[in-house]
């Protein structure tokens, strides 16, 4: 699990394709402070299909700044 504050924008040289995967997304508040929890599962294929995966929490800091590169993207 990991807790993010701040986005630095970067380029990547190779892009492609992805496999898609079943999120979750939990507003929560962890000693006194409000995260926004993105819970990502296993593929389909996996082993463990619906077994966690990966656990990513953004402070408001962080989602404020990956919304306003968000919108400027799309």
């Amino acid at each position: 699990m990991a807790t993010v504050r701040h986005f630095d924008l970067g380029e990547l040289s190779t892009v492609r394709p992805h496999e898609e995967v079943p999120a979750t997304v939990r507003l929560i508040e962890c000693n006194g402070e409000k995260l926004i929890q993105i819970d990502t599962y296993g593929r389909a294929d996996r082993e463990n299909p619906n077994k966690l995966s990966q656990t990513l929490r953004l402070d408001e800091a962080a989602f404020r700044k990956l919304v306003e590169l968000g919108t400027k993207h799309f």
